[in-house]
């Protein structure tokens, strides 16, 4: 035989065991009902959220896991212990909201537009650490001025 005839024939069988593994791991999944499935997917989110693996959109309050960002914008200068920050949204609600997401203040209570943001304060500690606070949207901030 060949020698390009026996490299195209375990290229052939590798292909085939790699379609059979996702096949079978497909049949699995497809054989989880979507009640069972939605349960699973809640404790996991329950369970990451208990580790502080997690957070959540302040907009949209859809759960953020690795790997996901808010998009938001920090304003300078960066020497100072606070700084004015806005934020846009996650991938979720910005820069297109997805089927089912509502965009609400978590101060007024009101829906965000899309073009709208939330207006927040950072606060840079000593140690290294961030944290955001929420002073309102768009709308709320232009009426308390």
């Amino acid at each position: 035989m060949p020698r390009w005839f026996v490299y195209f024939l375990i290229f052939a069988v590798v292909l085939f065991f790699i379609w059979l593994m996702l096949w079978i791991i497909k049949w699995q999944n497809s054989r989880i009902k979507p009640a069972t499935r939605q349960k699973l997917v809640k404790r996991t989110v329950e369970n990451a959220a208990a580790q502080g693996l997690l957070i959540s959109c302040p907009l949209c309050r859809t759960p953020l896991p690795k790997g996901e960002d808010l998009y938001s914008r920090v304003y300078r200068p960066m020497n100072v212990p606070h700084q004015l920050c806005i934020v846009m949204g996650c991938p979720h609600c910005y820069p297109k909201m997805e089927p089912g997401v509502r965009r609400e203040c978590p101060v007024c209570h009101k829906p965000v537009p899309q073009d709208g943001h939330l207006v927040a304060r950072l606060f840079n500690y000593a140690d290294g650490k961030k944290h955001v606070a929420v002073t309102g949207c768009t709308n709320c901030c232009k009426s308390s001025e």
